[in-house]
């Protein structure tokens, strides 16, 4: 399935949002990756449902109810990419593809206890693919298992992806302030998993996510994105009187107002950050952490809830985003049973050894 921001011929691209719908005209050809995949020989069996224009990271959309979460019926599944994240965790389908703005396809993948994926930013093509915020917008891939997710984002990774060197040694860095956080019903099954996997890895260090400005990401990741979400819809916004949830309209409203001279530093926050993060992740380094910090929340929880969640897992999730990095999230098996995300970043352009490391034994017995 491919998530509502997908061009499909002779479609209307809704966005997940009924006077998008309304108002535009179905797509004359399909987006560039469902061309790939369909040559390839996939079957493509629908659209799945999104969060409203992708502004979101709860997996509810107001017009189009919140897809099923397999692993947690009355808990949510995650957005933006939910519908996408609950085929694949009710076994409709082995792949979907979804976006990843911020976090759009790694926190349902962690949710609905799948793999999913991240590229670097523009490795992957988003021709066709409804934007958000295109400085930070990168297509998605959710799998059932790393073997599909290896060969499915191996045939959408353009040409220009380098391929891994096998002569460096392979580094990990754990995030230390970000496991210590992490609750106290899904911490022991992660920190199990990564006794399992450091083995894979030549070297194990560990790392303060504090030292790079951590508790800042969010702040910085929200000005950035809605700048250019605000540049992408406003005009459309401004010009229909459209029907748009009010947690998503507030997000506009907040957009719309955003100054330049804080935009600008934050540009230049986001330049820092870049580059210290490419000295820490040199070679086959590979910073480890939890995709999400604890169980999803119910689906009948409030806006304050749900939008202090989305700030405490943006934290995390918005550092990749950030710099233009690749992402995986593989299930990892916690104390209930189930299953939450652990998430692994290498540098920009290291998507190829983020799939090796994926099929590795250690990995996938981790999450088993």
């Amino acid at each position: 399935v491919a998530k509502d921001l997908f061009d499909i011929k002779g479609e209307v691209t809704g966005v997940g949002n009924p006077t998008w719908v309304a108002t535009h005209k179905p797509a004359n050809k399909n987006a560039e990756v469902v061309d790939k995949l369909l040559s390839a020989g996939a079957m493509l069996i629908g659209k799945s449902c999104t969060d409203e224009f992708a502004f979101s990271v709860d997996g509810i959309n107001i017009h189009y109810g919140a897809p099923l979460n397999s692993q947690y019926p009355d808990r949510i599944s995650g957005g933006s990419s939910s519908g996408s994240a609950s085929a694949v965790a009710a076994g409709l389908v082995s792949f979907a593809l979804g976006t990843d703005t911020g976090g759009s396809s790694r926190i349902p993948a962690s949710y609905c206890g799948i793999h999913g994926f991240r590229p670097t930013h523009g490795f992957i093509s988003t021709e066709g693919v409804a934007p958000l915020a295109p400085l930070l917008d990168t297509v998605g891939v959710l799998a059932a298992n790393g073997l599909v997710l290896q060969e499915v984002v191996t045939l959408l990774l353009k040409n220009s992806a380098p391929t891994l060197d096998p002569t460096r040694k392979l580094k990990l860095l754990l995030a230390e302030d970000a496991f210590e956080m992490t609750d106290p019903s899904i911490r022991p099954g992660l920190e199990a998993a990564v006794a399992k996997i450091q083995k894979s890895f030549n070297s194990t260090e560990k790392i303060r996510l504090s030292d790079f400005g951590w508790h800042d990401y969010f702040e910085v990741y929200r000005l950035y994105q809605a700048r250019q979400a605000w540049e992408t819809y406003g005009e459309w916004i401004t010009h229909n009187k459209a029907n748009i949830s009010p947690a998503i309209m507030e997000r506009f409203d907040y957009a719309k107002n955003v100054p330049d001279e804080k935009y600008n530093h934050v540009v230049k926050v986001v330049s820092t950050l870049k580059d210290a993060f490419s000295r820490l992740l040199k070679g086959n380094t590979v910073l480890c952490f939890p995709t999400t910090w604890h169980l999803p929340p119910l689906l009948d929880s409030n806006d304050d809830v749900l939008w202090k969640n989305r700030v405490e897992n943006m934290k995390l999730t918005s550092i990749s985003p950030l710099l233009g990095t690749p992402e995986v999230s593989i299930p990892i098996k916690i104390k209930s049973g189930k299953r939450s995300g652990l998430s692994f970043m290498a540098a920009a352009g290291k998507d190829t050894l983020l799939l090796d490391l994926v099929q590795k034994p250690s990995f996938i017995t981790a999450g088993a």
